[in-house]
């Protein structure tokens, strides 16, 4: 299973593999709270800059990054992370439109693709 949640929630049980997915480290958060940091697989600034969390650039937003995401190796890792066990992905924004919901949509379509499921 593969979730997305604030990295400022504390952590839980069921969290199993806590990857923090943005670029940057924030600010006032302790390593512990955190087992991996795939900063690789955030978005490019330019594509952040533009998107700005803006919710009508919502779905270009996912398709451009998407594109970035194809081919990017730690993808690799992260679905790798994923058919072994829960994985929940970290990120700062307060706005529910952010990279790591994305990232997450990005993956589960990946995973069902493998698994020769719907996509």
């Amino acid at each position: 299973m593969i979730k997305a949640k604030r990295v400022y929630d504390p952590p839980e049980p069921g969290d199993g593999v806590r990857v923090l997915v943005d670029r940057l480290w924030p600010r006032g958060v302790r390593r512990e709270a955190v087992d991996i940091w795939m900063r690789e697989v955030a978005p490019s600034d330019e594509l952040r800059r533009w998107f700005s969390h803006d919710p009508a650039r919502w779905e270009e937003f996912e398709a451009r990054y998407w594109r970035e995401l194809d081919g990017n190796p730690k993808v690799e890792e992260l679905l790798e992370l994923a058919m072994r066990g829960d994985v929940t992905l970290l990120y700062v924004a307060r706005s529910p439109h952010n990279n790591a919901e994305a990232l997450k949509e990005y993956l589960e379509r990946k995973l069902a693709e493998r698994r020769g499921g719907p996509q």
